[in-house]
């Protein structure tokens, strides 16, 4: 017997034929969600660092996997993670106080940045030079966007450095001596205000985007913080960071941060493997 609803037909998810479940076909696999549509960047909306930020450390590739409870746990790990090591350096003494905590998780970053400033270009090269055409144009096309977003924290916590450092700010400075140097102070006034919330949601976006290098594919931000995770790790290991911290809570630390770091990376490669359907053989077309 034939026709739409006949026994032998298939299942047509717009009417007609057989519906999933028993005695039918199976249930399709769930997602992908698809990504929020991006805002465009307007010039008046340059005036605002968290609408600029968004742009430029969010990924934005249209057709990348949108999974919201990745996103939930990485940002859950982010989280415990910062609190812990806070609650660690004033447990210990090793901070005085917030001020103190701030400026070591900034020398935490700024050694972040530049293991990623080595790792980053080899690792993605590697990515690159392992995929077969014609995936390969595809991902050399794709870098772009991850290297602006590294290129433009680095810039972000390079600036205050920059103006100092060059003699256009001391702590002799004469504000009032001239007309020039008070438009000077209200123009980097207004600079800082734009800068601060622009590098705090930069970094923060980077920690859990890994440089929105889901915009080169899926499967490179855990692979890439699992990476850089050890690095700085060894790191911290070599240069006997936190030594005057009991030596298994200053293990703890130590490699929890790659350990809890490289069971979401696994968990995140799964995910997409049997939720989406996305591997990074798949990617490499191996």
């Amino acid at each position: 017997m034939s026709g739409s609803g006949g026994a032998g037909a298939p299942w047509n998810p717009y009417g007609g034929g057989r519906p999933p479940g028993p005695g039918g076909p199976p249930l399709p696999p769930p997602g992908p969600w698809p990504p929020a549509p991006a805002r465009r960047l307007t010039f008046g909306r340059l005036f605002n660092p968290i609408a600029v930020g968004r742009a430029v450390f969010t990924p934005s590739r249209p057709d990348r996997v949108h999974d919201p409870m990745v996103k939930r746990v990485q940002v859950v790990r982010t989280i415990v993670g910062l609190v812990a090591i806070t609650w660690m350096l004033l447990s210990y003494g090793l901070a005085s106080d917030a001020d103190a905590v701030v400026d070591d998780r900034f020398a935490q970053i700024r050694t972040t940045l530049i293991v990623l400033g080595v790792t980053f270009p080899v690792a993605v090269a590697v990515f690159i030079a392992a995929a077969r055409p014609p995936n390969r144009r595809v991902f050399l096309r794709r870098v772009g966007k991850p290297a602006g977003a590294l290129l433009a924290l680095v810039v972000t916590i390079a600036v205050p450095r920059l103006i100092t450092g060059l003699g256009y700010v001391t702590e002799e400075t004469n504000w009032t001596a001239s007309a020039g140097r008070v438009v000077l102070l209200f123009a980097l006034g207004a600079f800082a205000l734009w800068l601060a919330p622009f590098g705090l949601y930069g970094i923060a976006q980077s920690l859990v985007h890994v440089f929105r290098t889901a915009d080169l594919h899926e499967t490179v931000p855990p692979l890439l913080a699992t990476l850089l995770v050890w690095e700085v790790a060894l790191f911290d290991l070599f240069r006997g960071a936190y030594d005057s911290v009991p030596f298994w809570v200053r293990m703890a630390f130590t490699l929890g941060a790659p350990l809890s770091v490289t069971l979401v990376a696994l968990w995140e490669l799964r995910r997409l493997r049997t939720r989406h359907g996305i591997t990074l053989r798949g990617a490499l077309l191996r």
